[in-house]
């Protein structure tokens, strides 16, 4: 099995599981402001796993393996840096933390615009 299918897969199970702990085990603990926070996290976390299992499954169909294999590894990141900053910061409530979540943004970013290049025809 391709390696991003399975980090997809892996990233997207954590999403569901990490959103369920949020809304059964912090609805009560968390001011609405940091739910909120959390939230963005869990959907941002998803909509990249899903963008990950896209990776995985159109490699062996893009014109540039490298750049597909980037975009798996900045999207990856990106989960790592932006969705794991708003979980931290949510449940610690450390504000220093929201520094290192545009980091995770810019590697979305990046990671999407590997994709596009990839996709790029080799003609």
């Amino acid at each position: 099995m391709n390696r991003y299918v399975q980090i997809g897969a892996v990233a997207a199970m954590l999403s569901v599981a990490i959103g369920a702990f949020g809304a059964h085990a912090l609805e009560d603990k968390l001011s609405a402001h940091y739910m909120d926070v959390f939230e963005t996290g869990v959907q941002y976390h998803m909509a990249h796993a899903l963008g990950i299992l896209l990776v995985g499954l159109l490699m062996d169909r893009l014109a540039s393996s490298k750049l597909a294999i980037w975009a798996g590894r900045l999207l990856t990141a990106g989960i790592v840096l932006f969705s794991g900053s708003l979980y931290v910061l949510a449940l610690t409530e450390v504000k220093v933390l929201g520094a290192i979540t545009p980091l995770g943004g810019v590697a979305f970013i990046a990671g999407w615009v590997c994709l596009a290049l990839a996709a790029r025809s080799k003609g």
